[in-house]
């Protein structure tokens, strides 16, 4: 049996989007509400700690150590995790440190994570010294990538496939937002492994087509060896679209501002203005372009991310108090 701590809420539902489909004129959609994993406002990675943490107390972990951009949905949730199981936390987060934190930075605070500011180019070398001082110190740190996205993080979202096909659940298509491809290479491989019959297409939020399709077939090739005999993936089996990156990454355009208004005043439901936002955003114009057939069902993964509505330029950007950029000190680059 693989190592897994049970935390999130599952399984999360499955909603129709009846108003949003109207207003578009079809096709039919759904949303799966990973927003609603019950960790710390909830989100995608929380299915995925649950196997990073795991793995991390089998090691004999005191402290975690991660990386992210400073409204980071990953490091909200892994700093919420750390408390509940007694671990230290430490965030390597990139920006520049704001006179007065907000959105999941404010959560990162209260859940009194030890942060540490760095530079976009240099947050690798950053974290890696992290560890390395952490691990000098006697504070017996685990290192968790960016996104937990590795083969042990993307367990989570095999086991998230299985929770769909076992709730009956037909749909042509998945659309899901993607960056460091944990998510979607769980999916992939659950999808397979399930036998979920639909199309899984990632939006892109910052990544190249060939970079997202080679590191996502990498990642779910090395996750199936978790559950026997190595699947191989091939990078063109993995759909991407990439027309979406806008100005960058963490910069909300007119798109996602669309998009959040839409399901907000259609549905009632939120999204975050970098990932959900941009995939919705995505989602929203192929829609338009009739890339989806009328009699198809479209179902939107909704990872998370409402808690960067809070942050101070989000807000002011979808209230129309300033031009549209960057979060403060957010570099345009996760």
């Amino acid at each position: 049996m693989i190592p897994r701590v049970r935390i999130a809420h599952l399984p999360t539902p499955v909603e129709a989007l009846p108003r949003l489909s109207a207003v578009l004129g079809g096709p039919r959609l759904l949303v799966k509400r990973d927003d609603q994993t019950g960790v710390a406002f909830g989100g995608n990675k929380t299915r995925k700690l649950e196997y990073v943490i795991a793995e991390a107390q089998a090691n004999g972990a005191k402290t975690l150590v991660t990386m992210g951009g400073i409204q980071s949905n990953h490091c909200r949730q892994t700093a919420a995790l750390a408390r509940r199981f007694g671990f230290d936390c430490i965030l390597v987060l990139n920006g520049q440190e704001p006179e007065m934190p907000s959105g999941n930075l404010l959560v990162d605070h209260l859940f009194g994570a030890e942060i540490v500011w760095t530079k976009r180019p240099e947050r690798n070398q950053t974290f890696e010294r992290t560890f390395e001082q952490a691990w000098e110190a006697g504070r017996r740190p685990y290192k968790i990538p960016l996104g937990a996205s590795n083969a042990t993080g993307a367990l989570g979202y095999v086991e998230a496939m299985d929770e769909l096909v076992n709730q009956g659940v037909e749909a042509d298509w998945i659309i899901v937002p993607s960056s460091s491809c944990g998510t979607l290479s769980g999916m992939l491989l659950g999808a397979k492994l399930k036998g979920f019959k639909g199309k899984i297409l990632a939006v892109s939020i910052d990544v190249p087509v060939d970079e997202m399709r080679e590191t996502t077939a990498a990642m779910a090739s090395e996750a199936s060896t978790r559950f026997g005999e190595k699947i191989t993936f091939r990078p063109e089996e993995v759909l991407v679209n990439a027309d979406y990156l806008g100005a960058g990454y963490a910069v909300m355009g007119e798109s996602e501002k669309e998009a959040i208004e839409l399901f907000a005043q259609a549905e009632g439901m939120l999204l975050g203005p970098v990932y959900t936002g941009r995939a919705a955003g995505g989602m929203i114009d192929l829609i338009r372009k009739k890339f989806f057939k009328p009699d198809e069902t479209v179902l939107f993964w909704h990872t998370g991310g409402t808690p960067e509505l809070f942050a101070d330029p989000y807000a002011a950007q979808l209230l129309g108090k300033r031009p549209l950029g960057p979060a403060a000190g957010q570099e345009t680059r996760k």
